[in-house]
């Protein structure tokens, strides 16, 4: 993966195809970035669908600005910030007892921001040991939604 481009190339769709965590970058409506962690999957060379918690100042900034960003840290070395314009698919996922909705990215640009010979570890959530199991379940229904909504 190297440079920038208008679509996900082929390495992206296939790091991005099953699932990962990735950093959710708004507008605030304070002017100043806003970040919150979600979870994504790559749906096509020019779409990615991610999750927004319901109540939330991120889902505002959606709702109000339209544009956000996608920063990966995925497994292989990839490192990707991925722009676009975002739409809301579905009002709510259902595979999560967390309230979110399904959104669409229209991919824009995507800029590799990988270093040669550097590894970044990938991003991930370390669950509890008490409910590590019920939690990678969720996740994995989660990415299935995102993936047919």
């Amino acid at each position: 993966m190297s440079g920038a481009g208008d679509r996900l190339t082929e390495p992206l769709l296939v790091a991005l195809r099953d699932g990962c965590p990735a950093l959710l970058l708004t507008h605030g409506a304070d002017g100043y970035p806003a970040s919150a962690f979600t979870w994504v999957v790559a749906v096509g060379p020019q779409a990615l669908r991610f999750a927004a918690d319901h109540g939330t100042s991120t889902l505002a900034n959606l709702e109000r600005e339209r544009r956000a960003s996608l920063q990966f840290i995925a497994a292989g070395g990839v490192v990707c910030l991925v722009k676009g314009a975002a739409a809301e698919l579905k009002p709510r996922i259902e595979a999560s007892p967390f309230a979110m909705a399904v959104w669409q990215l229209a991919v824009e640009a995507v800029k590799d921001q990988s270093w040669p010979g550097v590894t970044v570890r990938p991003l991930g959530y370390d669950w509890a040991e008490d409910r590590r199991a019920k939690m990678l379940e969720m996740e994995t229904a989660v990415y299935s939604e995102l993936r047919k909504s």
